[in-house]
């Protein structure tokens, strides 16, 4: 069996031990054994999952990886502390704040030969497969992809793009790589109103 830790329990934080604790038959999910749950909030336990401290998820020899499910601006600094401590890290997007951030965690884990796994499950979903179906072998002429969202806090989540990584990933897999043409952003405070407008170009423009 390959040990485990969750480290946050928010929304995604619980959804990973839930999983964790039922497996889907015949899944891989099967070899995972999950040894408990990091957080900052004191809960005990949670479906029968025991809180470990920080310092003894890092120390165990029995937690060979670990799930990192805490808000964006703490993934880069727990991401190196796994990784220093030998451990194997899958981690929600993004990955890190910055590129440059992202890129050293990158060449940590090689050094370390350990796997550094940033999560986006909705590229995994039947919905999006059949999306990327039918988008093949197509051009793409002009499009637009429209969401919204709560306003977030940028000091835990950092600025508003970061938000939208997930949907840059979507385009990306579906169209490859891209380059900003312009972006702009909107505020209106007392509305706590927020919004980003970004144009992007394929490579055949």
């Amino acid at each position: 069996m390959f040990g485990t830790v969750v480290v946050g329990v928010g929304i995604a934080g619980l959804a990973r031990i839930r999983d964790l604790m039922n497996p889907m038959p015949s899944s891989p999910s099967e070899h995972l054994k999950l040894f408990g749950f990091v957080s900052r909030r004191s809960f005990g336990s949670i479906n029968e999952a025991k809180q470990i401290s920080l310092e003894d998820a890092l120390r165990s020899k029995e937690i060979h990886a670990a799930f990192i499910s805490t808000e964006n601006k703490t993934h880069e600094e727990t991401i190196r502390m796994f990784l220093e401590a030998g451990k194997h890290v899958l981690v929600e997007y993004p990955m890190a704040l910055s590129a440059k951030a992202a890129h050293e965690l990158w060449e940590m884990a090689e050094q370390k030969d350990k796997v550094l796994h940033v999560e986006h499950i909705e590229l995994l979903t039947e919905e999006y497969k059949q999306l990327k179906k039918e988008v093949a072998g197509k051009d793409l002429v002009k499009g637009t992809l429209h969401f919204t969202g709560s306003v977030l806090d940028e000091n835990k989540t950092g600025f508003p793009a970061f938000s939208g990584i997930a949907r840059l990933t979507w385009l990306i897999d579906l169209f490859g790589d891209l380059t900003v043409t312009s972006a702009t952003r909107e505020m209106q405070k007392d509305k706590n109103y927020s919004r980003m407008t970004v144009h992007f170009q394929t490579a055949n423009k």
